[in-house]
C-alpha cells in the first residue's frame, strides 16, 4: 500500500505539491497500532491535476467533485484535497464544503476534531507537520479539541471523543469536556451513533469508558436513556458489593471485552453485556429488608427491544440479545447446583449462541461474598457444552421417521416432534426415542 502512496506523492511533487498521510493512520502509527485504512491529503495542486495523477497510477473513483475525495479501485486508500466545512444546520449532512488545495497545512488540519487526529506526515520525507501539538497530546494520553468555534458544529464529536477514550485509555481535556456538555446529540443519525458505539464496544480496551464519558457530558439522555436509568438502582450488597446497577453493568462490559472475539457475534455479545440488567430499573424493590429484582431478566425485554431498535437495524443482533437476556443468569445457577445433563442441554438448546452464554456467565460472574453460592464454574459449563454437542450429533428422531411409521402430519404433529426433541436432549438413544414418541403420538390422537 505504501508503494502506491509514494508513487502518488512523487507525481504530486513533480507538479509542485505535497502529499501527506493524515488522520487515524498517522495517529495509530505514532501509537504503534496497525491501521490498514490509509488516508492521504494532497496539497498544492488543482483538482483536475490530482485526477490526472490518479489516472496515471490506477482507476480513480470520485466521492463527489465538490468534496475532492477519491479512492483507487483495488486499493484500500482514500485521497482527498484540503477543504473547509461550514455548518448550515444541526444534521450530519448540513455542511457546506469548499475544496481549497492551497489553504495550507495548518488551516487544513484545523477542520479536524482532535489534536491527535490533526498530525500529518509527509509521504516522501516522513516529516511530521503538527500545528496543534497532537503528538504531545498523544504522548500524554489527552484528547483535546482543536477549535472551540468549529468543534461544536458536529455533535458526533462527543461520541467520537468517548470512543477514543475507551479505545486508547486517554483522558478528555477539561475544556473539551466543557464543550461536550454544550452539544445537542438529538440531530445525529442512528447510523453515525451506532458506528461510534460499535467502535467502543468492539475496539475499546474498557468499553465502560465510552458511557462514563457520556455520563459526565450529560450525553446519555437522547440515545442511551435505558443505560442512564441504571444509575442509582441499588442491588443486594451480598451479591453485588460493587454498588448500583450502573457500576455492575460497566464492570460486566469490561470483563466481556476479554471474551468478545471468542463469540459467535461479538457486537451482539457486547450489547448483551450492556443490556442484560435493564429490567432492574423497573423491578427492583425491597422485600423484608432485602433488595430484589424478581424477573428482571424478562421484565426488561420491552426496554431492551426499544433501545436496540433505536440504535440498530441488524435483525440478527436484535434477535440474539432478546434471546440471550432471559437466559443470562442460568449458567451460573446450573453450575452452582450441578444440574442434571438434561437441564444444561435444555439451557444450551434455547440459546441463540450457547457457547457465548458461558462467556457471558464468566463476564457476569457474581462476586465471592459471604455465603454467596453463585460464584460460577466455567469448567463445569464447558464440559457440559461439549457433552451437549456430542449428544446433538447422535442420530435422532425426525419427522420423516414418524411418517415412515405411519403418522400423518396434522395439528398434533409439532407437539409430537417437540416430545421427540425432549428425548433427544435427554440423551435417549434413537431406537428407544422412536418407540416412546410413537406411543406418545398414539395417546395424542
Amino acid at each position: 500500500m505504501s508503494n502506491i502512496a509514494e508513487k502518488i506523492a512523487y507525481l504530486v511533487s513533480q507538479k509542485g505539491g505535497r502529499a501527506f498521510y493524515v488522520g487515524g493512520f498517522v495517529r495509530d502509527k505514532i501509537l504503534g497500532i496497525e491501521n490498514k485504512d490509509m488516508d492521504i491529503e494532497v496539497h498544492g495542486v488543482k483538482p483536475e491535476v490530482l485526477r490526472e495523477i490518479l489516472s496515471e497510477v490506477g482507476e480513480p473513483i470520485s466521492y463527489g467533485s465538490s468534496f475532492g475525495v477519491y479512492s483507487l479501485k483495488g486499493y484500500d486508500i482514500d485521497i482527498a484535497m484540503p477543504r473547509k466545512e461550514h455548518a448550515t444546520g444541526k444534521g450530519h449532512r448540513d455542511f457546506e464544503v469548499f475544496v481549497d488545495p492551497f489553504i495550507g497545512t495548518a488551516e487544513a488540519a484545523r477542520r479536524r476534531d482532535f489534536t491527535m487526529n490533526a498530525v500529518m506526515e509527509d509521504v516522501l520525507t516522513g516529516e511530521l507537520v503538527d500545528p496543534f501539538g497532537g503528538k504531545q497530546d498523544l504522548e500524554k494520553g489527552i484528547i483535546r479539541h482543536i477549535d472551540s468555534d468549529t468543534f461544536v458544529e458536529d455533535p458526533l464529536r462527543v461520541l467520537r471523543g468517548a470512543q477514543f477514550a475507551s479505545r486508547f485509555g486517554f483522558n478528555i481535556a477539561d475544556d473539551t469536556s466543557d464543550l461536550f456538555r454544550s452539544m445537542d446529540l438529538s440531530a445525529l443519525s442512528r447510523e453515525r451513533v451506532e458506528d461510534e458505539l460499535k467502535k467502543a464496544l468492539l475496539k475499546g480496551k474498557e468499553p465502560s469508558v465510552f458511557f462514563e464519558v457520556l455520563r459526565s457530558a450529560d450525553g446519555l439522555d437522547v440515545w442511551f436513556p435505558e443505560v442512564k436509568a441504571l444509575i442509582g438502582i441499588e442491588q443486594d450488597p451480598k451479591f453485588h458489593p460493587e454498588g448500583d446497577v450502573w457500576t455492575h453493568t460497566m464492570e460486566v462490559l469490561d470483563r466481556a471485552a476479554r471474551y468478545r472475539y471468542k463469540t459467535k457475534n461479538p457486537y451482539a455479545f457486547m450489547l448483551l453485556a450492556l443490556t442484560h440488567d435493564f429490567g432492574k430499573a423497573v423491578t427492583t424493590e425491597v422485600v423484608n429488608g432485602r433488595i430484589h429484582a424478581y424477573d428482571h431478566e424478562t421484565e426488561g425485554l420491552p426496554a431492551i427491544e426499544t433501545f436496540l431498535r433505536r440504535i440498530t437495524n441488524e435483525s440478527e443482533v436484535i434477535s440474539y440479545v432478546l434471546n440471550m437476556v432471559p437466559l443470562h443468569m442460568k449458567p451460573n445457577v446450573v453450575a452452582a447446583s450441578k444440574s442434571a445433563v438434561k437441564v444444561t442441554n435444555r439451557m444450551f438448546d434455547r440459546a441463540a449462541a450457547p457457547e457465548d452464554l458461558i462467556y457471558f456467565a464468566m463476564s457476569d460472574k457474581p462476586v465471592m461474598s459471604g455465603d454467596n453460592p453463585f460464584t460460577g464454574d466455567p469448567e463445569f459449563l464447558f464440559e457440559r457444552y461439549e457433552l451437549y454437542g456430542e449428544i446433538m450429533s447422535r442420530p435422532y428422531v425426525t419427522g420423516n421417521d414418524l411418517i415412515e411409521k405411519g403418522l400423518e402430519p396434522g395439528e398434533y404433529f409439532s407437539d409430537v416432534l417437540a416430545y421427540a426433541h425432549k428425548l433427544r436432549l435427554a440423551g435417549t438413544e434413537k431406537e428407544s426415542a422412536l418407540k416412546q414418541t410413537l406411543a406418545y403420538a398414539r395417546k395424542r390422537r
